[in-house]
């Protein structure tokens, strides 16, 4: 399937959602001394809740990915917590380790404070439905289910580091990517501060022109690449950094799939 195909399809998923984890309502507040760690499988739909709240929050997290049938990761997240269940959040910064994506949301609101919506009432049950909804639309012809279960891949040697925020359609096949490899990585979320930051960068940078500092990350890829656009990833174990999804799943299979 094309780059451009899935994109209309992760724009759908991302509509049902109501672009939760797109904008980044925590920018204003000082992060974590260490990045938080979630042991995560991409098309779970309680990841997605959890994975949009990180965004919300502007909070950078290392991705362990645990698809089914992985073995790095799943046995680590079975010792930390006691089962293999996902989301299993851990922040070393506060000794917490959690289970179950409205008891994560709750804690990342605390103790975080996002400043987005919260989800009581029957808004809890009618947001897993449509992230439920939107994970479904992960199913491809021939491929099943995208970032569920492993395939045969190389170990990196250093985690890779990803410049994505959780609504970008974009993004999505790429973390997807990573997590059937079993790779490892820094979510460097980067999520739209301002009105002027919304739609793709092309219409963005011609008719709002607006600044492209609004975020931490934003600030990081403006000034040292000169644009704002996700996905960008970078790999230290080869000294590759890059954007365009496209590109960047034809190098992840050309340098980690078995």
């Amino acid at each position: 399937m094309s780059t451009q195909v899935d994109a209309l399809i992760n724009v759908f998923a991302g509509t049902v959602r109501g672009w939760r984890g797109a904008m980044a309502y925590g920018r204003r507040r000082k992060p974590p001394a260490l990045p938080l760690k979630l042991y995560d499988i991409e098309s779970c739909p309680y990841c997605r809740l959890v994975r949009e709240v990180l965004t919300e929050c502007d909070l950078d997290v290392q991705i362990l990915p645990c698809p089914q049938g992985g073995t790095r990761f799943r046995e680590e997240a079975v010792r930390i917590g006691g089962k293999a269940q996902f989301p299993l959040l851990v922040d070393d910064n506060t000794g917490k380790q959690l289970y179950d994506s409205a008891a994560i949301i709750a804690y990342l609101g605390k103790t975080y404070g996002r400043g987005a919506p919260k989800l009581a009432g029957l808004l809890r049950p009618l947001s897993v439905l449509t992230s439920m909804i939107s994970s479904a639309l992960m199913l491809r012809p021939g491929r099943g289910m995208t970032g569920m279960r492993a395939v045969p891949a190389k170990r990196a040697a250093q985690p890779l580091e990803l410049y994505s925020f959780e609504a970008s359609p974009f993004s999505k096949p790429v973390r997807a990517r990573l997590c059937e490899l079993e790779l490892p990585y820094l979510l460097r979320n980067t999520g739209k501060g301002t009105l002027s930051d919304l739609g793709p960068p092309s219409f963005r940078d011609r008719f709002f022109k607006g600044p492209m500092d609004t975020t931490r990350n934003r600030s990081w890829l403006a000034e040292h690449t000169g644009r704002v656009q996700v996905p960008y990833l970078i790999d230290a174990n080869t000294g590759t950094a890059m954007y365009e999804s496209q590109q960047i799943l034809e190098y992840l299979d050309r340098s980690y799939a078995l």
